[in-house]
């Protein structure tokens, strides 16, 4: 062993708290890179290997009603590859053991097996048989929210028949990873699922035989999505087409696409923190190291060493550092995406969800690890090769120091002895103050943002739940019925007060942009479903004109006072011609508005609805919703407060994880940081602490001396961490800015005051290791040391 491998491992031993931090903080990037990008690369590739095998759809439309023989005129269209017709319902259910109505999803397969658009992957059970008229297939999250299984049997209302059907089989389709109900954000697996059945049987009754109403397409390689969805809706216009769509609208791709957009930045962002924060330590510390083995160096020069042995010394030992920060976090990294993955299994449901390490993104962390060190590492380096051996022999020159800015403004006086020591230390290295302090403004950043999304997320669903949607029921019908249902509504048990709502699908464009969505007309006085302003405050709807949310009108380019093209997608479909009154600032979904009378007229129709917003008495709902069951006319009915105690069940969990873990990591910056800079200080300024204690100082003033300017710089940290905390929110809120949700900025007073509660412990903890190492200092040794 050379002697400077035998310097390499003292070294190591002398500062093994230091580096220990500095690894910590090391393997928390690494462990934060590995974990996004591998729970990135095992979504995506679970995501494409599903698609490809399963054979997932890229162009959906659905319609009202059209022949079978249509088919074989979608089939010519230039640039299809494969059309699947399907028969597709909603229903409502009532399932075992559930309260409240559940919305069946029915879609027809074929009677006997074979390979088609949007397979189905069997997890238990069989393939329905033919001629059996009561089977079916469930999906897996439905039967697992229900307790479902096969053998099991649950009842549908079909086109006003009340039908037994017998669950065959548990199954899985692409177009269903995340399985929602339409036109909603947050997942009910308990009260929505989906449901397949023979097309033999599902055609026959619901008036469908020879006929289908739904179509998914495939396309050819190279094929023009946007031309072949113009060929189709032409085609089918006359059918009643709801517009065609490609799979990027799909909404259960873009959920899923959506979470892997996220997990791309925050795996680039986070990482990249982390690894400037550990190149900031290294250099702290090297450079320290060099300045106090100045006398090592020029021995080993005059030994004999080059430049390059010494240099490569020094980068070993930041080497070493990041080896065990790199390994610690490459195994930290991949055993929390394997936690991640088993929660992404909780709500998206593939065949196969396993974690996918990839080679090369180990060997991309060891690279980007590596890099940090030698960032790290290199000004020290340098300043220790660029030593002459003569130079190197005498001890460093003592700094020059002028007068600091409490002396110039006369404030010296104000502050006691130490006080002064503190403040003047600080003053004469104010960079590395800054850095250091930047550091742990950094953590609490981190945490900061992290508790956004929690702070976001109980905004919205405060907004959308409490201020926009009001109601406790919602009833939708098969098909438009007369105004007077609403009345009839109000007959039922429990319900203190119903609103009806129209909606109408359209096409909605200004200029070259469009947009597929639904009109929803609303009474005037609306209490239980209204959009609201910036304020919070209900618009009232105009008596012509339209109101679209901010992110629709973003989308098409509107403003108030534009004259939008209104394609009516039903009926005697009319393009109309109306003009854009308001905005309404709503944080979820597309939303575009009308007053009731107003939409009947430019309808030319009676006064329909296609469904209403009701009130109920709490204590009677179970009875309302055991009637509910039972209404032929009504297709789906979602209430609202079960569909919230499903969304916090699903992603309440996921979100405290994905906070704690961010909490964990924020705390190791912080006490990495905190830890180090006081070490540096004590080596730095061993032998005056020691000779203030010779001079009659107590342990605990010289302790104060010492970690007071922790101290300072971490409650300087505050308002900085504060404000990045704050910007990066701002940041997140902006890319969460989309079509489906959108997180409004919001950051409570208490995730302000839990960042920096995290931070003090961190402080306070390493202040107490190195404050125990303080009272073992040997006051002899560090007197008869040349520092």
């Amino acid at each position: 062993m050379s002697a400077l491998h035998r310097k390499l491992i003292r070294d190591l031993i002398h500062m093994r708290g230091q580096l220990f931090a500095v690894t910590l903080v090391l393997a928390c990037g690494i462990a934060t890179y590995v974990t996004m990008r591998s729970s990135f690369f095992s979504l995506e590739a679970a995501q494409f290997d599903y698609y490809s095998q399963f054979r997932f759809g890229d162009v959906f439309t659905h319609l009202k009603r059209a022949p079978e023989s249509l088919a074989a005129a979608i089939t010519a269209i230039p640039g299809v590859a494969a059309v699947q017709t399907r028969v597709l319902m909603d229903v409502t259910l009532d399932v075992p053991g559930l309260d409240e109505p559940a919305t069946g999803r029915l879609i027809s397969i074929p009677e006997r097996r074979a390979p088609m658009l949007n397979d189905l992957f069997l997890r238990q059970g069989r393939y329905i048989e033919p001629g059996q008229r009561g089977e079916v297939l469930i999906s897996e999250a439905f039967a697992s929210a229900n307790r479902l299984g096969v053998g099991d049997s649950l009842d549908a209302v079909l086109n006003g028949k009340w039908e037994r059907l017998h669950i065959v089989g548990i199954a899985l389709s692409p177009e269903f990873i995340y399985e929602i109900r339409p036109s909603e954000v947050f997942p009910d697996n308990r009260r929505f699922g989906v449901l397949w059945m023979s097309r033999d049987v599902l055609g026959p009754a619901f008036n469908m035989e020879g006929a289908f109403n739904d179509v998914v397409i495939s396309l050819t390689h190279g094929a023009s999505e946007r031309e072949v969805i113009s060929r189709l809706d032409q085609l089918l216009d006359r059918y009643g087409c709801l517009g065609a769509y490609g799979r990027q609208d799909q909404i259960s791709f873009r959920f899923l696409t959506d979470e892997l957009e996220e997990l791309r930045v925050y795996g680039s962002i986070l990482p990249t923190l982390f690894l400037c924060i550990v190149a900031f330590l290294l250099n702290v510390l090297l450079s320290r190291l060099v300045g106090t083995q100045r006398g090592q160096v020029a021995v080993l020069k005059a030994f004999g060493y080059t430049n390059w042995e010494i240099g490569l010394h020094y980068l070993q030992l930041a080497l070493v550092a990041v080896t065990a920060g790199t390994l610690a976090g490459i195994g930290a990294g991949l055993w929390l995406a394997s936690s991640l993955i088993k929660i992404y299994e909780r709500y998206f449901h593939f065949p196969a969800l396993q974690l996918h390490i990839d080679a090369p993104l180990i060997l991309t962390a060891v690279a980007i690890a590596a890099g940090s060190a030698c960032l790290g590492a290199v000004s020290a380096v340098r300043r220790a090769v660029a030593l002459a051996p003569a130079e190197a022999m005498r001890p460093e020159p003592p700094a020059t120091f002028r007068p600091g800015l409490l002396e110039r403004i006369g404030l010296r006086a104000l502050l006691t002895p130490a006080s002064r020591m503190i403040v003047r230390n600080l003053d004469r290295r104010r960079w590395r103050a800054v850095f250091s302090s930047l550091a742990v403004a950094l953590s609490i950043a981190i945490v900061v943002s992290g508790r956004y999304a929690m702070d976001a997320v109980d905004r919205l669903v405060s907004i959308q739940f409490h201020t926009v949607q009001r109601e406790d029921v919602t009833v939708v019908f098969q098909e438009p019925r007369s105004a007077h249902v609403r009345f009839e509504l109000a007959q039922l048990a429990g319900v203190l007060r119903v609103e009806p709502f129209r909606e109408i699908p359209v096409r909605l464009r200004l200029g070259h942009r469009w947009r597929l969505i639904a009109v929803l007309g609303l009474l005037p006085d609306a209490e239980l479903r209204r959009p609201i302003d910036s304020q919070l405050h209900p618009l009232t709807l105009p008596a012509d004109g339209l109101v679209l949310n901010t992110k629709l009108a973003e989308i098409l380019g509107a403003r108030p006072g534009d004259i939008l093209t209104v394609e009516v997608l039903e009926g005697a479909r009319p393009v109309l011609q109306i003009p854009l009154v308001s905005l309404a600032d709503e944080p979820v979904g597309l939303g575009a508005y009308m007053d009731l009378s107003a939409l009947h007229r430019l309808m030319r129709e009676g006064d329909t609805i296609s469904g209403a917003y009701m009130k109920v008495d709490p204590a009677i709902a179970p009875r309302l919703y055991s009637v509910l069951k039972r209404i032929p006319a009504i297709s789906g009915v979602s209430v609202r407060e079960a569909m919230l105690a499903s969304f916090w069940k699903t992603f309440g969990e996921s979100m405290g994880v994905s906070t704690a873990f961010l909490v964990g990591f924020a705390s190791v910056i912080a006490f990495g940081v905190v830890y180090n800079g006081a070490r540096i200080a004590l080596s730095e300024r061993g032998n005056e602490l020691a000779s203030l204690r010779v001079l009659g100082l107590t342990r605990a003033e010289i302790t104060r001396i010492l970690l007071g300017e922790q101290g300072l710089l971490t409650i300087a940290a505050i308002p900085a961490g504060f404000a990045l905390g704050f910007a990066l929110s701002l940041l997140l809120s902006r890319f969460f800015s989309r079509d489906l949700f959108r997180l409004p900025l919001v950051v409570n007073a208490g995730t302000y005051a839990f960042a920096a509660l995290v931070v003090f412990a961190a402080a306070i903890f390493s202040g107490l290791v190195v404050a125990r190492r303080l009272r073992h200092m040997d006051l002899t040794a560090v007197l008869k040391s040349r520092e």
